[in-house]
């Protein structure tokens, strides 16, 4: 399902109201599309917690064997032998 065109444009601006450097007046349209859009409110919530697991992940670091199978798999293996 494609998002509709009101949706499509504020998707452009979800970093930035993320991140707290949305102009005010975008943000405030932004909050309003949000307030009736189920489907943008999921896609913000998800990114929220993408950024959240991200930033908690990146405190503990990827355990080597993980990293690994992941390069191996995006066929990255020139990566594998450099440190993160």
């Amino acid at each position: 399902m494609m998002p509709a065109p009101n949706c499509r444009e504020l998707l452009g601006s979800l970093s930035d109201y993320l991140d707290g450097v949305l102009e005010e007046h975008l943000c405030r349209e932004l909050e309003r599309h949000l307030s009736d859009c189920e489907d943008c409110r999921v896609m913000v919530d998800t990114l929220k917690k993408t950024i959240y697991l991200y930033h908690a992940g990146s405190e503990a670091g990827v355990p080597v064997d993980v990293r690994e199978r992941l390069f191996k798999r995006l066929e990255l293996d020139e990566f594998i032998t450099r440190q993160p």
